[in-house]
């Protein structure tokens, strides 16, 4: 099963049905970890759940919608009635919407604010008292590069610059309960749904991959290694951090 890093532990990992939750969904598996993980894909959902369970690993695959508050809590006590604890949380979930400033809807502002921003914000507060109870707790929100900046991203990277800001704010009031939270910003990853929308042979690809430093694109099991690592033993002293795996791209301006 791996290097067992993570042995005995319980991760909760919201959207995970696909794309880099789904790549630390088997990285925590192989590395020893339980997996409950939360997503409103229902057919993905279950393929997910069987191939972890086709690696020996132990799952619990629970439909949710992180932007409701409702949903959370229920999975949350169902994660804590099936495995007895949640050591990990991974909030991965979110929504991109993209547009320009001036055609953003309010639809769209609320959807990916409450997804990003408040699903967070709702599985974070959710797991609180069985971490503070174990004093004991490993917290990673997935954010993005964007959060530097990006075309077409107003209300993505206003979600994803504000997880920097809960990161430290939760990083500093969870220390005491040797909870340890951490951001992680990627760049483009090649998930199924970047594939859909981004052509290999498309120009628009072509500048993407130009325009990072390492010249290609990242794998989500790039973020996911990330991921395990700072939800590690490893990483006990590592907390508040926000850290980009971009390629390079957070280092100077880049259009992605």
């Amino acid at each position: 099963m791996g290097q067992d890093r993570l042995k005995d532990r319980v991760a909760l990992i919201t959207g995970a049905a696909r794309g880099i939750g789904k790549a630390t969904a088997i990285k925590m598996i192989r590395e020893g970890a339980s997996v409950s993980f939360l997503d409103i894909l229902p057919e993905e959902s279950n393929r997910t759940a069987s191939e972890l369970k086709a690696m020996g690993g132990k799952v619990l695959a629970i439909l949710a919608d992180v932007s409701h508050k409702e949903e959370v809590n229920k999975a949350v006590e169902q994660t804590l009635q099936h495995f007895g604890r949640v050591d990990i949380l991974v909030n991965n979930a979110g929504v991109v919407n993209p547009a320009l400033l001036e055609d953003v809807k309010e639809k769209d502002w609320e959807e990916v604010i409450g997804v990003n921003l408040k699903g967070t914000f709702y599985c974070t507060q959710a797991v609180l008292p069985a971490m503070k109870k174990n004093r004991y707790g490993k917290i990673v929100n997935i954010g993005s590069r964007a959060s530097l900046g990006k075309e077409l991203r107003t209300v993505y990277s206003a979600t994803k610059a504000g997880l920097i800001g809960v990161t430290r704010t939760w990083a500093l009031e969870l220390g005491p309960y040797h909870i340890n939270v951490n951001y992680i910003g990627p760049g483009p990853i090649a998930t199924e749904l970047f594939k859909a929308n981004n052509p290999a042979d498309s120009p628009r690809t072509k500048a993407i991959i130009e325009g990072v430093p390492l010249k290609r694109m990242g794998q989500p099991e790039d973020v996911a290694n990330l991921v395990a690592f700072l939800a590690s033993e490893e990483a006990s002293y590592i907390t508040g951090q926000a850290i980009f795996i971009c390629g390079g791209l957070s280092v100077g301006f880049a259009h992605y």
